[in-house]
């Protein structure tokens, strides 16, 4: 099981031992990181599971799509590392990542 690394809104580092297949906002929302609000319950529609992820690991995520990357874009804390949560796939590769959960809009 790949671990991961959140850091919450309040600076709280939560490690979480993730299952392969489900999404990263999956993960995040049902191991206690509570401000993945997930609205859309992972149909890439809110952007209420926007994280920003460890440089070391964007290399190893599938491209962000037309739809994440219009999401992002109306985000006042976008960043280059931005993504959507409920975009990424758990898997073996993402094994001691970190993401870091972005300020509310």
């Amino acid at each position: 099981m790949p671990k991961i690394i959140a850091v919450a809104l309040n600076g709280e580092e939560i490690e979480i031992e993730a299952q392969s297949g489900l999404t990263l906002m999956e993960t995040l929302r049902d191991n206690g990181v509570d401000d993945i609000l997930a609205v859309c319950g992972g149909a890439c529609a809110c952007a209420t599971c926007h994280v920003y992820v460890e440089e070391d690991f964007l290399e190893q995520l599938p491209l962000i799509g037309s739809i994440e990357d219009d999401l992002l874009s109306c985000s006042d804390h976008r960043k280059d590392n931005s993504r959507l949560s409920c975009q990424i796939e758990v898997s073996d590769a993402l094994n001691g990542m970190h993401v870091t959960v972005a300020p509310e809009e």
